[in-house]
């Protein structure tokens, strides 16, 4: 197996109570995101603290259970795949209930293509001013210079290239994910709570893809009436 989708999800997030297990659209959160990877045709594996998660979802996949004090969704990927036979391996966050395969197909050919690290990114006007949506700017090459929870870049003349918002999914090179468990949080890691931040404290490049599909993750209340009219095709 050379490819692996692997869905980390915490029961005890911190700004959303039990936020995979909170109903949306008639199903719990978690739920939706697995049952849309699996239409992706990709091998799924979901990493959690939680029986109770384990319990919503093991029809679907199979399921590792993890430590609850793992520090990152990636660490807890690693702490799934640290001893499996795999190549590449896609941390698809347990709070993105939407998934396209033609997104996940991009993802781990940029992999086969060298890049050690890759994620997404879309067009988003609204999220630029939501600190629960995180914002990436890039290089001329498509790799990103920074993620933030503030809005950036800083308008001082209008840009069409952006805002764009990052979508919380990563595909790394198995490698690369051992490597990133073994480094320390950094500052910055520390400072905004964005666990990519630590590759590029480090040196490690993450090649960014633009997407025109539609992601919204699940953080606020707010974020669960915009997935639910989404998802119930309002």
């Amino acid at each position: 197996m050379s490819r692996l989708i692997v869905i980390p999800a915490r029961l005890g997030s911190t700004r959303l109570k039990e936020k995979p297990l909170r109903e949306i659209a008639g199903k719990p959160l978690i739920r939706w995101v697995v049952e849309n990877l699996k239409r992706t045709g990709y091998p799924l594996l979901l990493a959690t603290d939680s029986e109770r998660i384990k319990e919503v979802v093991e029809d679907l996949c199979e399921v590792v259970l993890t430590p609850s004090e793992l520090p990152s969704g990636s660490d807890r990927v690693l702490y799934a795949v640290k001893d499996l036979g795999v190549e590449y391996v896609i941390n698809y966050q347990g709070d993105e209930p939407f998934a396209y395969k033609e997104d996940i197909d991009k993802l781990f050919k940029a992999l086969e293509e060298g890049d050690k690290v890759a994620t997404l990114a879309c067009k988003d006007p609204e999220a630029y001013d939501r600190p629960q949506d995180v914002k990436v700017v890039l290089d001329k090459e498509g790799y990103a210079l920074y993620f933030s929870r503030s809005p950036i870049p800083y308008f001082r003349k209008e840009n069409k290239n952006y805002p764009l918002k990052h979508v919380g999914i990563y595909a790394y090179r198995k490698e690369t994910l051992v490597k990133f468990g073994s480094l320390p949080k950094g500052e910055l890691e520390e400072t905004e709570s964005l666990e990519q931040l630590r590759l590029l404290e480090n040196g490690i490049k993450i090649r960014v893809i633009l997407t025109d599909n539609f992601y919204h993750g699940v953080d606020t209340e707010e974020d669960i009436k915009i997935v639910e009219r989404k998802l119930r095709g309002d």
